[in-house]
């Protein structure tokens, strides 16, 4: 989904959400200045602002100084975009934050201070892929081995039932 121009309504407080230029990248990031400081990021949008040496300024810039109210993060919350349900899903496999994403357009919502929680996480893209590509090879490989052990003893019960069926037909 493109940047949204429309005004958006924060999913978390409800205020109006104030568009935020990023030049660099050619996107505005939806921002909660008067409620919450919680942020909006279009689809894809956040993958410019995730990792340590991308240039978040901007943002920064409107966000220092500024006193947000708190919310309950636990509460389920609607697209500010589409108007469909999030789905609260952690940022890594390290299970240290959770995010708001929306599964119909692609959006992420994150609530204040989460951006800079999810930059802190890992340096790199790559970084973040290698923790999730260990974390899936430490956990199939369990799985695959406790299949091959399954096959084998099926192997062997089906060897010793095979002797107890030759030795009652031939013998």
């Amino acid at each position: 989904m493109a940047d949204t121009h429309a005004q958006l309504k924060c999913p978390a407080c409800q205020k109006d959400m104030t568009k935020v230029f990023v030049p660099k990248e050619g996107v505005n990031v939806d921002i909660c200045l008067d409620g919450c400081g919680g942020m909006w990021f279009d689809n894809r949008e956040l993958g410019y602002f995730d990792e340590q040496d991308e240039k978040i300024d901007e943002i920064l810039n409107v966000i220092s100084n500024k006193t947000f109210t708190e919310v309950d993060q636990m509460n389920h919350r609607s697209c500010p975009a589409c108007g469909a349900r999030m789905v609260k899903n952690f940022s890594s496999v390290k299970h240290a934050i959770q995010i708001d994403e929306c599964y119909s357009c692609g959006g992420k919502f994150l609530d204040k201070n989460e951006l800079q929680k999810f930059r802190d996480e890992y340096a790199t893209e790559e970084d973040r892929s290698k923790d999730t590509v260990a974390l899936m090879y430490s956990t199939v490989g369990k799985e695959l081995l406790a299949l091959q052990q399954q096959n084998e003893e099926l192997k062997r019960n089906r060897s010793g039932l095979k002797k107890l069926f030759d030795k009652i037909i031939y013998d």
